[in-house]
């Protein structure tokens, strides 16, 4: 296994940056753009599976709170692989967390993501 290396948040692949950009922004079309048609995404024991299911997981993930989001961390782990780490503060259980962004990429598009503390 490859040890990740911490890079700077502008170091993640465009693609990363602008899936995380847009889902701060709450635009799910944009973010969707950045995944691959089969693409799976995991959150709070939650799998999304393919374009219908993200699409729903990036219109809802969130939206009963108010929240800010801060890219605070970046790993490259191989050239498939990066982490990214957001704090999020607000008005859900706890106030503050900090979530991995665990993403494996397919070419220039996300396949996969698991969001986990």
């Amino acid at each position: 296994m490859t040890t990740p290396t911490s890079i700077q948040p502008d170091q993640l692949p465009a693609v990363i940056r602008g899936y995380l950009a847009a889902h701060v922004a709450r635009d799910a079309d944009a973010a969707l753009r950045a995944f691959t048609p089969t693409a799976v995404v995991v959150d709070d024991g939650t799998t999304y599976r393919g374009t219908e299911e993200i699409r729903g997981f990036l219109s809802e993930a969130g939206a009963e709170f108010s929240y800010t989001t801060e890219l605070v961390g970046a790993q490259r782990v191989d050239d498939a692989h990066w982490v990214a780490t957001n704090r999020l503060e607000g008005d859900f259980p706890g106030g503050v967390v900090e979530l991995g962004y665990r993403i494996a990429m397919d070419g220039d598009l996300i396949a996969e993501l698991v969001i986990a503390p």
